[in-house]
Protein backbone atom coordinates (compact mmCIF):
# COMPACT_ATOMS: atom_id res chain seq x y z
CA UNK A 1 0.00 0.00 0.00
CA UNK A 2 1.16 3.19 -0.88
CA UNK A 3 0.97 5.37 2.22
CA UNK A 4 1.94 9.12 1.08
CA UNK A 5 -1.08 8.11 -2.06
CA UNK A 6 -3.77 7.00 0.17
CA UNK A 7 -2.95 10.54 2.18
CA UNK A 8 -3.05 12.41 -0.51
CA UNK A 9 -6.07 11.11 -1.33
CA UNK A 10 -7.96 11.33 1.26
CA UNK A 11 -7.50 14.59 1.66
CA UNK A 12 -8.84 15.58 -1.77
CA UNK A 13 -5.18 16.76 -3.13
CA UNK A 14 -6.13 18.82 -6.24
CA UNK A 15 -4.13 20.45 -8.78
CA UNK A 16 -5.24 24.10 -10.32
CA UNK A 17 -3.54 26.23 -12.94
CA UNK A 18 -4.00 30.37 -12.73
CA UNK A 19 -1.94 30.95 -15.95
CA UNK A 20 0.80 31.23 -17.82
CA UNK A 21 2.51 34.65 -18.01
CA UNK A 22 4.40 36.74 -19.96
CA UNK A 23 5.89 39.74 -18.02
CA UNK A 24 8.35 42.24 -19.30
CA UNK A 25 10.26 44.16 -17.04
CA UNK A 26 9.51 46.37 -15.19
CA UNK A 27 6.31 43.92 -13.22
CA UNK A 28 5.73 43.09 -9.88
CA UNK A 29 2.62 41.46 -8.44
CA UNK A 30 1.04 40.23 -4.55
CA UNK A 31 -0.41 36.98 -4.63
CA UNK A 32 -3.10 37.29 -2.46
CA UNK A 33 -3.27 34.59 0.69
CA UNK A 34 -5.09 31.47 0.04
CA UNK A 35 -6.36 28.94 2.50
CA UNK A 36 -6.03 24.91 2.20
CA UNK A 37 -4.02 25.59 -0.42
CA UNK A 38 -0.18 25.25 -1.58
CA UNK A 39 1.08 27.54 -4.54
CA UNK A 40 3.82 26.84 -7.05
CA UNK A 41 5.42 28.90 -9.62
CA UNK A 42 7.58 27.47 -12.09
CA UNK A 43 9.98 29.59 -14.18
CA UNK A 44 10.12 28.77 -17.85
CA UNK A 45 12.02 31.18 -18.81
CA UNK A 46 13.92 34.22 -17.52
CA UNK A 47 13.97 34.93 -13.72
CA UNK A 48 12.32 35.29 -11.04
CA UNK A 49 12.16 37.51 -7.51
CA UNK A 50 9.92 35.92 -4.63
CA UNK A 51 9.55 38.03 -1.29
CA UNK A 52 7.70 35.95 1.30
CA UNK A 53 6.58 37.08 4.79
CA UNK A 54 9.53 37.49 6.90
CA UNK A 55 11.12 39.90 4.34
CA UNK A 56 12.52 36.34 2.84
CA UNK A 57 14.14 36.76 -0.71
CA UNK A 58 14.62 33.55 -3.02
CA UNK A 59 15.61 34.30 -6.90
CA UNK A 60 14.15 31.70 -9.07
CA UNK A 61 16.14 31.13 -12.63
CA UNK A 62 14.67 29.33 -15.35
CA UNK A 63 14.14 25.56 -14.43
CA UNK A 64 13.29 26.46 -10.77
CA UNK A 65 10.39 25.89 -9.18
CA UNK A 66 8.78 27.51 -5.96
CA UNK A 67 6.27 25.14 -3.66
CA UNK A 68 4.28 27.93 -0.87
CA UNK A 69 2.42 24.97 0.68
CA UNK A 70 0.52 27.27 3.32
CA UNK A 71 -1.04 29.93 0.63
CA UNK A 72 0.50 32.44 2.51
CA UNK A 73 0.87 35.65 0.57
CA UNK A 74 4.04 36.73 -1.57
CA UNK A 75 5.26 38.86 -4.07
CA UNK A 76 6.21 38.19 -6.96
CA UNK A 77 8.74 40.69 -9.41
CA UNK A 78 11.75 41.13 -11.89
CA UNK A 79 13.58 42.44 -8.96
CA UNK A 80 13.72 43.22 -5.87
CA UNK A 81 10.81 45.09 -3.92
CA UNK A 82 9.23 45.68 -0.35
CA UNK A 83 5.69 46.21 -2.14
CA UNK A 84 3.50 45.44 -5.41
CA UNK A 85 0.36 46.28 -6.37
CA UNK A 86 -2.14 43.16 -5.70
CA UNK A 87 -3.16 40.24 -7.99
CA UNK A 88 -6.34 41.94 -8.84
CA UNK A 89 -5.45 45.15 -10.06
CA UNK A 90 -2.92 43.52 -12.26
CA UNK A 91 -5.39 41.31 -14.49
CA UNK A 92 -8.04 44.51 -13.86
CA UNK A 93 -5.37 46.44 -15.52
CA UNK A 94 -4.68 44.36 -18.93
CA UNK A 95 -8.02 43.04 -18.76
CA UNK A 96 -6.86 39.54 -18.69
CA UNK A 97 -10.05 37.59 -18.89
CA UNK A 98 -8.68 34.36 -17.66
CA UNK A 99 -7.80 32.45 -20.74
CA UNK A 100 -4.66 32.42 -22.19
CA UNK A 101 -1.13 34.21 -21.44
CA UNK A 102 -1.11 36.87 -18.98
CA UNK A 103 1.07 39.14 -20.91
CA UNK A 104 2.02 41.90 -18.74
CA UNK A 105 4.65 45.08 -20.33
CA UNK A 106 5.23 45.00 -24.19
CA UNK A 107 9.05 44.20 -23.88
CA UNK A 108 10.91 41.70 -26.40
CA UNK A 109 9.54 38.60 -25.58
CA UNK A 110 13.20 37.08 -25.46
CA UNK A 111 13.87 39.52 -22.43
CA UNK A 112 10.24 38.46 -20.53
CA UNK A 113 9.77 36.13 -18.06
CA UNK A 114 7.75 33.55 -18.52
CA UNK A 115 5.94 31.24 -15.87
CA UNK A 116 3.15 28.45 -15.11
CA UNK A 117 1.56 29.24 -11.98
CA UNK A 118 -1.19 27.14 -9.71
CA UNK A 119 -2.36 25.77 -6.54
CA UNK A 120 -3.14 22.71 -5.15
CA UNK A 121 -6.22 22.51 -2.56
CA UNK A 122 -7.35 20.08 -0.17
CA UNK A 123 -10.58 19.32 1.57
CA UNK A 124 -11.65 22.01 3.98
CA UNK A 125 -10.42 20.61 7.22
CA UNK A 126 -7.81 18.67 5.90
CA UNK A 127 -5.30 17.91 8.29
CA UNK A 128 -1.87 15.29 8.70
CA UNK A 129 1.49 15.51 9.83
CA UNK A 130 2.93 15.56 6.54
CA UNK A 131 1.24 19.06 6.13
CA UNK A 132 2.19 19.84 9.41
CA UNK A 133 5.86 19.09 8.97
CA UNK A 134 5.79 21.14 5.47
CA UNK A 135 8.33 23.96 5.71
CA UNK A 136 7.40 27.91 4.56
CA UNK A 137 8.59 27.34 0.81
CA UNK A 138 10.40 25.11 -0.85
CA UNK A 139 12.84 25.62 -3.74
CA UNK A 140 13.45 22.77 -6.47
CA UNK A 141 16.72 23.87 -8.80
CA UNK A 142 16.93 23.07 -12.58
CA UNK A 143 20.41 21.09 -10.74
CA UNK A 144 18.11 19.13 -8.07
CA UNK A 145 15.65 18.40 -11.25
CA UNK A 146 18.75 16.99 -12.53
CA UNK A 147 18.93 14.45 -9.76
CA UNK A 148 15.42 13.06 -9.99
CA UNK A 149 14.80 12.58 -13.84
CA UNK A 150 10.90 12.08 -12.45
CA UNK A 151 10.52 14.95 -11.57
CA UNK A 152 11.90 16.62 -14.23
CA UNK A 153 10.04 14.50 -16.84
CA UNK A 154 7.06 15.63 -15.25
CA UNK A 155 7.89 19.41 -15.21
CA UNK A 156 8.97 19.04 -19.00
CA UNK A 157 6.34 17.98 -20.19
CA UNK A 158 3.82 20.04 -18.34
CA UNK A 159 5.85 23.08 -19.68
CA UNK A 160 5.14 21.62 -23.09
CA UNK A 161 1.90 21.06 -22.66
CA UNK A 162 0.90 24.24 -21.17
CA UNK A 163 2.87 25.98 -24.26
CA UNK A 164 1.32 23.69 -27.08
CA UNK A 165 -2.11 25.29 -26.60
CA UNK A 166 -4.16 21.90 -27.67
CA UNK A 167 -7.11 20.12 -26.86
CA UNK A 168 -6.80 18.86 -23.42
CA UNK A 169 -3.50 21.02 -22.24
CA UNK A 170 -4.87 22.27 -18.87
CA UNK A 171 -6.41 18.92 -17.70
CA UNK A 172 -2.73 17.85 -18.70
CA UNK A 173 -0.88 19.86 -16.71
CA UNK A 174 -3.52 19.76 -13.34
CA UNK A 175 -2.72 15.92 -13.37
CA UNK A 176 0.32 16.65 -14.13
CA UNK A 177 0.57 19.22 -11.24
CA UNK A 178 -0.44 16.27 -8.57
CA UNK A 179 2.07 14.07 -9.83
CA UNK A 180 4.71 17.23 -9.24
CA UNK A 181 3.71 17.39 -5.87
CA UNK A 182 3.57 14.18 -4.76
CA UNK A 183 7.55 13.70 -6.24
CA UNK A 184 8.70 17.29 -4.63
CA UNK A 185 7.38 15.04 -1.15
CA UNK A 186 8.91 11.96 -2.17
CA UNK A 187 12.05 13.65 -2.95
CA UNK A 188 11.89 15.06 0.73
CA UNK A 189 13.24 18.50 1.99
CA UNK A 190 16.76 18.16 3.19
CA UNK A 191 16.61 20.71 5.72
CA UNK A 192 13.28 19.78 7.20
CA UNK A 193 13.33 17.34 9.82
CA UNK A 194 9.92 16.71 10.06
CA UNK A 195 9.26 15.99 6.82
CA UNK A 196 12.39 13.74 6.50
CA UNK A 197 11.46 11.74 9.48
CA UNK A 198 7.95 11.19 8.47
CA UNK A 199 9.16 10.02 5.14
CA UNK A 200 11.90 7.47 7.14
CA UNK A 201 8.72 6.40 9.12
CA UNK A 202 6.64 5.68 5.66
CA UNK A 203 9.56 3.62 4.84
CA UNK A 204 10.27 1.64 8.43
CA UNK A 205 9.41 -1.56 8.11
CA UNK A 206 7.90 -1.94 11.37
CA UNK A 207 6.50 1.53 11.76
CA UNK A 208 5.64 1.20 7.98
CA UNK A 209 3.89 -1.63 8.38
CA UNK A 210 1.53 -0.16 11.38
CA UNK A 211 0.87 2.66 9.45
CA UNK A 212 -0.09 0.39 6.46
CA UNK A 213 -2.67 -1.67 9.07
CA UNK A 214 -4.09 1.79 10.17
CA UNK A 215 -4.61 3.09 6.76
CA UNK A 216 -5.98 -0.39 5.24
CA UNK A 217 -8.31 -1.07 8.13
CA UNK A 218 -8.68 2.24 10.33
CA UNK A 219 -12.12 1.06 11.54
CA UNK A 220 -10.88 -1.96 13.59
CA UNK A 221 -10.42 -1.24 17.58
CA UNK A 222 -6.48 -0.78 17.81
CA UNK A 223 -4.84 -0.24 20.54
CA UNK A 224 -0.96 0.44 21.04
CA UNK A 225 -1.02 -3.19 22.33
CA UNK A 226 -2.02 -4.64 19.40
CA UNK A 227 -0.42 -2.35 16.55
CA UNK A 228 2.95 -3.27 18.29
CA UNK A 229 2.44 -7.22 18.53
CA UNK A 230 1.15 -6.77 14.89
CA UNK A 231 4.35 -5.60 14.28
CA UNK A 232 6.72 -7.29 16.52
CA UNK A 233 7.98 -4.66 19.19
CA UNK A 234 6.83 -4.31 22.81
CA UNK A 235 4.68 -1.52 23.74
CA UNK A 236 6.82 1.40 24.87
CA UNK A 237 9.76 0.83 21.74
CA UNK A 238 6.54 1.08 19.48
CA UNK A 239 5.22 3.90 21.00
CA UNK A 240 8.59 5.83 21.25
CA UNK A 241 9.26 4.83 17.57
CA UNK A 242 6.08 5.73 15.89
CA UNK A 243 5.82 9.22 17.99
CA UNK A 244 9.56 10.26 17.07
CA UNK A 245 9.33 9.15 13.77
CA UNK A 246 5.43 10.66 12.89
CA UNK A 247 5.65 13.05 15.37
CA UNK A 248 2.51 12.24 17.48
CA UNK A 249 1.59 8.93 19.18
CA UNK A 250 -0.12 5.92 17.36
CA UNK A 251 -3.73 6.02 18.97
CA UNK A 252 -3.32 10.19 18.71
CA UNK A 253 -2.46 9.24 14.89
CA UNK A 254 -5.41 6.68 14.85
CA UNK A 255 -8.07 9.31 16.34
CA UNK A 256 -7.23 12.08 13.69
CA UNK A 257 -6.95 9.84 10.35
CA UNK A 258 -10.15 8.34 11.25
CA UNK A 259 -11.73 11.98 10.97
CA UNK A 260 -10.00 12.91 7.89
CA UNK A 261 -11.93 8.93 6.76
CA UNK A 262 -14.80 10.30 7.62
CA UNK A 263 -14.40 13.77 5.91
CA UNK A 264 -13.84 12.09 3.02
CA UNK A 265 -16.88 9.47 3.14
CA UNK A 266 -19.35 12.78 3.92
CA UNK A 267 -18.26 14.47 1.11
CA UNK A 268 -17.90 11.74 -1.50
CA UNK A 269 -20.24 8.77 -0.24
CA UNK A 270 -23.57 8.00 0.32
CA UNK A 271 -23.10 6.69 3.49
CA UNK A 272 -25.49 7.47 6.08
CA UNK A 273 -23.28 9.31 9.26
CA UNK A 274 -24.08 6.18 11.46
CA UNK A 275 -22.86 3.87 8.37
CA UNK A 276 -19.45 6.56 8.36
CA UNK A 277 -19.43 6.42 12.25
CA UNK A 278 -19.20 1.90 12.18
CA UNK A 279 -16.78 2.26 8.77
CA UNK A 280 -14.49 4.40 11.03
CA UNK A 281 -14.42 3.09 13.87
CA UNK A 282 -16.67 4.61 16.13
CA UNK A 283 -19.22 2.75 19.16
CA UNK A 284 -21.94 4.68 18.33
CA UNK A 285 -23.06 8.07 16.22
CA UNK A 286 -22.70 9.92 19.05
CA UNK A 287 -19.58 8.95 19.90
CA UNK A 288 -18.85 10.13 16.56
CA UNK A 289 -20.43 12.87 16.22
CA UNK A 290 -18.72 14.38 19.61
CA UNK A 291 -15.33 13.55 17.91
CA UNK A 292 -16.19 14.88 14.78
CA UNK A 293 -17.62 18.29 16.86
CA UNK A 294 -14.86 18.86 18.61
CA UNK A 295 -12.31 18.30 15.76
CA UNK A 296 -14.57 20.73 13.13
CA UNK A 297 -16.55 22.76 14.83
CA UNK A 298 -19.59 21.31 13.39
CA UNK A 299 -21.83 18.31 13.18
CA UNK A 300 -21.64 15.61 10.93
CA UNK A 301 -25.45 15.86 9.86
CA UNK A 302 -24.82 19.75 9.76
CA UNK A 303 -21.52 19.31 7.89
CA UNK A 304 -22.82 17.35 5.03
CA UNK A 305 -26.23 19.53 4.61
CA UNK A 306 -23.45 22.44 4.08
CA UNK A 307 -22.15 20.50 1.21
Amino acid sequence: MDILNDILDTLNLKGALYFRTDFSAPWSVTVPVLEQAARFHLVVQGQCHVTLPGDNHVLLNAGDLILIPRGQTHILSDGPVETAPSLETVLDAVQYDGEGVLVVGDGETSAATQLICGHFTFRKGADHPVLRALPDHVVITASMRAQNPWLDEILRMSCHRMFSDTIGSDASVRRLSEMMFIEVLRMGIEDTDGIQALLHGFQDPQIGKSLELIHKNSGMHWSVESLAAEVGMSRSRFADRFGSLIGQGPMSYLSDWRLQKALSLLDESNCSVQQVAVQTGYQSPAAFTRAFAGKFGIAPTKYRQSL
